[in-house]
């Protein structure tokens, strides 16, 4: 089989077990442990303590939780590990997350430096946005063995602190090592984030192409990725099949339901979307949900339960993703001194072209049009093809007359059916010109 290229010279040129369920119940929120029960937790304990849920995973987790308990083999508690992560994916509570951590922590603790131990903090690590943390555990496996995963948690900690170069290095690493889903699947990204739709779509069909009912959320997550390629690229019919490959797999898959709905937004039929947008947002509520919902509603003439979905995202938008929700404040002008607080603070831990975005959304928002050109020029740097980023640059240069302001907003233009109705409507009054907003 012939190793994929990430950038194949053609492309490159374009582009105790009851205390420790009390502590559990503390790791599955938000919010701090209280300080009265953070003494010495015991990691074992934690992750072995006493589960709950009527899905398959959560059988396979009890299953997984027995095994480990009987034994002092770490390969039981790196699965329970891992299966903790399938159930952070699936049910969207990062709480999950945290107990993997744990598990990889007990192994740590009998065994320090373990890979697979490692493998599975520095996972963790990034799913939390912890990227400097994830890529320096993934620097201490690379330095000690070649295997695909490690090159895969590098380079997409590399990938969310902006430095793609790097992260490419990584990824091919991983693609030579093994050509796989999860290797076809960052190509994918990759090529799409360096302004080669085409090749990203050729990438993602290849990934979906080795996907397996096995384990059906990575394939389903490709075939949702393919259909945002394949709407993007102003194939709907071809996106429509995509998404609903995904969810024959997964029938209840969040994204795969966002995306359904943003491609009824796309044909201009709010109403149509709902269905699809109310049930992605209960499943996993976070801002991006909540915001397409909200944006959907209110497109819909359905203005009071708009209300109340914004409401549930202002109230815990800042903890749950932060960007987001800074984007979102930034596009209603509301409270714009967090919007560009929480920006700030997100570029610290990520200098990826979506967080300089965001910040300079934020900036524009809060009467800094000049700072805010800066970042956005930073934003496009990579040559990514996507409306959002071209429609925030357009409107920051039409704020200063800047002559780039009319390519901008004909780049954004030409993806519009990837926006939200109200960014539609922001798009249309922009091209229209100055004179009919007087």
């Amino acid at each position: 089989m012939q190793v994929p290229r990430l950038f194949p010279t053609v492309i490159i040129t374009l582009t105790g077990l009851a205390g420790a369920a009390m502590l559990v119940a503390d790791l599955r929120r938000s919010e701090p442990v209280p300080a009265a029960r953070t003494a010495a937790p015991d990691p074992r304990a934690l992750a072995l303590a006493p589960h709950h849920g009527s899905e398959p995973i959560d059988a396979q987790i009890l299953a997984a939780q027995q095994r480990a308990s009987g034994t002092s083999d770490p390969r039981s508690l790196e699965k329970l590990g891992w299966l903790f992560v399938q159930k952070a994916r699936l049910s969207h509570d990062p709480g999950y997350y945290k107990l993997a951590e744990q598990a990889a922590l007990a192994i740590e603790a009998a065994q320090p430096d373990q890979p697979d131990a490692l493998l599975l903090r520095g996972h963790v690590a990034g799913a939390m946005h912890r990227f400097r943390e994830a890529e320096s555990v993934a620097r201490r496996l690379v330095a000690q063995r070649e295997f695909a995963l490690d090159f895969a948690l590098l380079g997409d900690a590399l990938m969310e602190q902006g430095r793609v170069d790097e992260a490419v290095e990584a990824y091919q690493k991983m693609a030579d090592l093994k050509p796989c889903l999860q290797a076809y699947t960052r190509i994918a990204h990759v090529r799409w984030l360096k302004g080669d739709l085409e090749g990203a779509i050729e990438a993602a069909e290849e990934a979906a192409g080795t996907g397996t009912g096995r384990d059906p959320e990575p394939l389903a997550w490709v075939l949702t990725k393919l259909a945002s390629y394949r709407l993007q690229n102003g194939e709907p019919a071809l996106a429509e099949t995509a998404v609903d490959a995904a969810l024959a797999r997964l029938p209840h898959y969040a994204a795969a339901l966002l995306l359904r709905g943003r491609l009824r937004l796309a044909q201009e039929d709010p109403a149509a979307a709902l269905d699809d947008l109310r049930e992605a947002a209960r499943l996993n509520p976070l801002p991006d949900y909540q915001w397409t919902l909200a944006d959907a509603l209110r497109a819909a003439g359905k203005t009071g339960e708009a209300a109340a979905v914004e409401a549930q995202l202002e109230a815990r938008g800042a903890c749950e993703d932060p960007r987001t929700f800074a984007l979102y404040l930034a596009t209603r002008g509301q409270r714009t001194e967090e919007s560009l607080r929480l920006a700030r603070q997100e570029l610290a831990e990520r200098q990826d072209s979506f967080t300089y975005d965001a910040l300079a959304w934020a900036c524009l928002a809060a009467d800094r049009a000049e700072e805010a050109q800066g970042y956005s020029r930073q934003a496009l740097t990579e040559g990514t093809r996507d409306a959002r980023l071209h429609l925030h640059a357009g409107l920051i240069s039409t704020a200063l007359g800047a002559p780039e302001a009319a390519a901008q907003l004909a780049a954004a233009q030409s993806a519009r059916q990837t926006l939200l109705p109200s960014e539609r409507a922001a798009l249309d009054q922009a091209l229209r010109g100055p004179l009919s907003q007087k």
